[in-house]
C-alpha cells in the first residue's frame, strides 16, 4: 500500500502513469505475488495521513506500507517538530495493528529557498525515524528527478511520465529486496 500525497496519487498524469503503478509492472514482472494499492491523496500534509492511516488504512490488509508524506508541510511551513511527530505516529500505528507489515518510509528534502539549516532538519526527520524503528528508507524519493525541468510537468514540482519512472526505480531499489523476503516466508 502507497500513502502519500499528489507525488504518489500522480497529480496531472494518468493514475496509470504514476510510480505505484509502475512498480507494480516490476512486481508483476518479477513473478511476486503483490497487488500495489495507491492511497495518495493530493494535498494531503502529515497530519492528515496520520489520521486517514489510523482510522482507515490499518484496517486495510497489506504486507508492507510504503509512506511518503512531508512535502505539503513543507510547502505550507507547518512544524517541523509536528512532521517528525505524525510520521513517527504512523510508524508507531502501524506497528501496533499490523505488527507483521513491513514499513517503507520515503525520504524527501527541503525546497532550497528555505535555507540549510531547515533542510537539514527537515532530511533528518526521515533518517532519524527509520533508524530508530528499524524501517527501509528510500534516501530521497525524488532523486534524479527534483529540480529537472525535463522530468516535471509545467509546475516543477511534480514528475512527469518520465520522471515517474525514476521515481519508480527509486522506490523499488529499497522495496525490491522486501517483497522478495515477504514472497519467501509466505
Amino acid at each position: 500500500m502507497f500513502v502519500g500525497t499528489s507525488l504518489t496519487a500522480a497529480l496531472g498524469l494518468d493514475p496509470s502513469l504514476g510510480f505505484p503503478a509502475r512498480v507494480q509492472a516490476k512486481i508483476d514482472s518479477a513473478g511476486l505475488p503483490f497487488e500495489v494499492v495507491n492511497a495518495g491523496v493530493s494535498g494531503e500534509v502529515s497530519i492528515q495521513a496520520r489520521d486517514r492511516v489510523a482510522k482507515w488504512l490499518v484496517k486495510q490488509p497489506f504486507a508492507v506500507l510504503v509512506l511518503e508524506t512531508g512535502a505539503n508541510d513543507m510547502l505550507q511551513g507547518l512544524s517541523l517538530r509536528a512532521l517528525r511527530s505524525n510520521v513517527q505516529a504512523i510508524v508507531d500505528t502501524v506497528r501496533k495493528a499490523r505488527p507483521d507489515a513491513r514499513i517503507v518510509l520515503a525520504g524527501m528534502e527541503a525546497a532550497p529557498n528555505l535555507g540549510e539549516p531547515y533542510a537539514r532538519d527537515f532530511r533528518s526527520i526521515y533518517a532519524d525515524v527509520a533508524r530508530r524503528d528499524s524501517v527501509a528508507l528510500i534516501p530521497f524519493l525524488l532523486e534524479g528527478v527534483a529540480g529537472n525541468p525535463d522530468l516535471n510537468l509545467g509546475d516543477g514540482i511534480h514528475p512527469n511520465e518520465r520522471g515517474q519512472r525514476i521515481v519508480a526505480q527509486n522506490v523499488w531499489r529499497v522495496l525490491e529486496p522486501i517483497l522478495r523476503a515477504e514472497a519467501a516466508k509466505r
